[in-house]
């Protein structure tokens, strides 16, 4: 009898699933008569929104685009002494010292360091390119000490030391006024096909505002202040007919004083523009040099 019961209990229960199949193959038929026509319109209505969201994206990504381009020609704010015009329409405005005068005719830079054999710059047109140059000895022993000499005056003056990459991304170059992709280009672009995006840097200001980008400082402990060491390289000369000497060459070495500093007043640009001024003076200073 168990077996019975439990035959009897698997028919019913056959039953009942067959008519629940039923039952819910009648209700999505139900569904789908109801939703069917619906469904089409709005798949209709979903195919006509696409295609106008791809009209609008196209002129977004062309708008953007023509808009930054744009944006990266508005100039900063300039000092107020500074002049509007081309070199002609520049104005001295201080004169330090005595300029000396000989006994007989001094030479320039060059053929002072050709003859005492600490720069070299002749027959180097197979080794990097002209504007290029050797500093040796005495040479490169006066640029580490002009370089150690300016970076112990600032970090006695409380400046922060940084190093900083020579390769950076264009957006960084950007940021700072200069147009990599520009033709000519300002700066070395490394070969795209190698590192995508990265460019030499002409100076070491745009690798210390590298690393302020999208970063925040405390309000308090901002003017920061920081030094810099580093090599520059600069495209800027490429015919071969610049003025002699290790004026606008290629490739140098340079110390830079670099400046954050609040805009709460509209005046701690300026002030911080007036120190830094002061301490350039104090190294000419220092330095015994005649100077405008």
């Amino acid at each position: 009898r168990p077996q019975v019961r439990t035959w009897s209990r698997l028919g019913k229960v056959r039953d009942g699933i067959a008519r629940l199949e039923a039952e819910k193959g009648r209700v999505a038929e139900g569904v789908r008569e109801i939703m069917l026509p619906e469904l089409a319109a709005l798949r209709e209505r979903g195919r006509s929104l696409r295609g106008q969201l791809r009209v609008l994206e196209a002129e977004e990504s062309d708008l953007e685009q023509k808009f930054y381009l744009g944006a990266l020609q508005l100039p900063n704010r300039t000092h107020p002494a500074v002049p509007v015009g081309d070199q002609s329409q520049a104005r001295l405005l201080e004169v330090v010292g005595e300029k000396p005068v000989f006994d007989f005719k001094p030479k320039g830079h060059l053929e002072l360091g050709e003859g005492l054999d600490i720069i070299r710059q002749r027959r180097l047109s197979h080794v990097s390119g002209h504007r290029s140059y050797y500093l040796c000895g005495a040479g490169a022993l006066l640029q580490h000490a002009l370089v150690t000499f300016t970076l112990r005056k600032l970090l006695s003056k409380g400046f922060l030391p940084m190093t900083v990459p020579d390769l950076l991304r264009g957006a960084v170059f950007e940021g700072c006024g200069v147009q990599p992709s520009a033709t000519p280009s300002p700066v070395y672009n490394i070969d795209p096909a190698r590192f995508e995006d990265l460019c030499l840097a002409g100076t070491s200001e745009v690798g210390i505002a590298g690393y302020f980008m999208d970063h925040a400082v405390q309000l308090q402990d901002l003017p920061v202040r920081v030094v810099c060491s580093s090599t520059c390289y600069r495209t800027e000369t490429d015919t071969g007919r610049e003025p002699w000497g290790l004026y606008r060459v290629h490739q140098f070495t340079k110390v830079e004083m670099f400046g954050v500093t609040a805009a709460e007043h509209g005046t701690e640009s300026e002030e911080l523009l007036d120190e830094f001024l002061g301490l350039q003076k104090e190294i000419f200073l220092e330095l015994g040099l005649h100077y405008r």
